[in-house]
């Protein structure tokens, strides 16, 4: 898989609810590196779209997280969210990597899509689970990659006129 472009990708934010996130271990960097993609999406033009597994008994989307997001996420029953996300590679974030995450990146690898998972903006309640998902989806044909491999790679050049601004979500 080439570089990821931000103009021919969209983020996709997998099932990062209230009642969830408390069991997800090294859940709060998990949140920091969502909101990080999810701004430097915003500022360079990235499409980003969102999922909410059973909201009725997970909760919605965290409260940092969903203020951040252009559109409100969309729910669903199915552990794999089951609608297009739209043109272009599906960057994928979120929770529980092992199962929604998992489910979501399989469904779209056989759709014949191009995924990269974001290892670091995941996670799963037993970080073991996290690891073999990781290798799983790595198996059958997506890229894993950190969420500092997608900010570079989406400004592409130092040059972008949003590097200072995407340089300052990192430190």
């Amino acid at each position: 898989m080439p570089l990821l472009h931000a103009n021919s990708s969209v983020l996709l934010v997998v099932d990062l609810q209230e009642r969830l996130m408390p069991a997800i271990a090294g859940g709060s960097a998990v949140l920091e590196n969502n909101a990080r993609l999810i701004r430097a999406a915003t500022r360079l033009g990235v499409d980003v779209r969102a999922s909410e597994q059973n909201p009725a008994g997970l909760g919605t989307t965290v409260g940092e997280i969903a203020e951040l997001l252009p559109r409100p996420a969309q729910p669903k029953t199915s552990f794999a969210a089951g609608f297009d996300p739209g043109p272009g590679t599906v960057v994928v974030t979120g929770c529980e990597t092992h199962v929604c995450v998992l489910q979501t990146v399989l469904a779209l690898l056989k759709r014949g899509r191009n995924v990269a998972v974001v290892a670091d903006a995941g996670g799963s309640r037993v970080e073991s689970h996290r690891e073999r998902a990781l290798d799983r989806m790595r198996a059958h044909g997506a890229d894993v990659v950190t969420t500092e491999m997608v900010l570079f790679e989406w400004l592409h050049d130092s040059d972008n006129p949003a590097f200072r601004e995407v340089l300052e979500l990192i430190k």
